[in-house]
């Protein structure tokens, strides 16, 4: 039952993520994981119940929540202020498979990498829950060209379908070189960097002068190496992100989901739903995200399994 200032959620839809598997594996984080723990940062569905006190959202509304926990679930019971009503135009499975990709594509390249117009934009992990959007959200924004670079040629043959320019395969030799021929020996203005160990050592090398390498994560749990010479001496930055810092800036966190949520109404913005499960298989969706195996986002549906593809 919810208490006073609560309602009680019936899941429909719980989104799959990387921080979800190193929440599993009792990976260091930016705050604890109290036991018990119930894994899921973001789920939508329909509003069940309401605690004392609440006179919104209503029994029957149809809402978002990013809760932090929860999420893998048919149940949960959540503040209702948290709950944000679903627009119209999208279903619970999209709106999940937005969120917490689109925010930090969209807030990582506008803030974090400062993206000017006509810029080169390479984005790494391009066929990945948050590089699929942030190849488009680039383009969207006036970047004059994007290259995509995932580790194999089905990733980068989706990053190609959503509007990359030019793709490279860094899991071959030869890659920088290949960036840099692509960008006729300018380099790249902004990098989005989430694999981290030698991909992150490799990157860094290709970018121009003044350029900007946007650190997200490492999904491949390898340590880097930064050498000194390979910023000062070509102006580099590098400029780490972290989407739960800008949660408290709630009028912020609003007007982007609204811009992105126009951005997917008015055919701008595809979102890639590569893998919709059904809760039970759980360990199934992390084994696909922690071995970089699934394009798009992956999704959880508790009760029964909806469209598996959205165009």
């Amino acid at each position: 039952m919810p208490g006073p200032g609560e309602v009680k959620l019936k899941i429909e839809a719980a989104g799959v993520n990387y921080v979800d598997v190193m929440r599993r594996r009792g990976d260091p984080m930016h705050e604890p994981s109290p036991t018990p723990f119930t894994i899921g940062y973001e789920l939508a569905g329909t509003v069940a119940e309401v605690g004392e006190g609440v006179s919104h959202p209503r029994i029957g509304d149809r809402v978002f929540v990013n809760t932090g926990s929860g999420g893998y679930a048919q149940y949960a019971v959540v503040p209702a202020e948290a709950a944000i009503e679903m627009p119209p135009g999208l279903d619970a499975v999209r709106m999940v498979a937005l969120w917490l990709q689109g925010l930090t594509a969209i807030l990582a390249l506008r803030h974090a990498g400062k993206i000017a117009k006509g810029e080169t934009v390479l984005v790494e992990a391009a066929g990945g829950g948050v590089g699929t959007i942030a190849v488009q959200v680039a383009r969207i924004l006036g970047a004059g060209r994007v290259i995509a670079a995932a580790s194999n040629e089905a990733k980068l043959d989706v990053a190609r379908s959503l509007g990359a320019d030019l793709a490279v395969n860094y899991s071959q030799p030869g890659w920088v070189e290949e960036v840099w021929k692509l960008t006729g020996g300018q380099g790249v203005d902004v990098i989005v960097e989430s694999v981290g160990g030698r991909i992150f050592e490799e990157a860094l090398t290709t970018l121009a002068p003044f350029g900007r390498m946007i650190v997200l994560g490492a999904a491949s749990n390898q340590p880097a190496t930064v050498h000194s010479g390979e910023l000062f001496n070509h102006n580099r930055a590098l400029v780490g992100f972290g989407i739960h810092q800008y949660y408290p800036d709630g009028d912020l966190i609003r007007a982007t989901i609204e811009e992105l949520v126009g951005y997917v109404v008015d055919g701008r913005l595809k979102l890639q739903l590569d893998h919709v499960l059904p809760l039970s298989e759980a360990a199934e969706a992390h084994r696909l995200i922690e071995n970089r195996l699934s394009t798009g986002k992956v999704v959880l549906c508790p009760w029964e399994i909806g469209a598996t593809a959205v165009g």
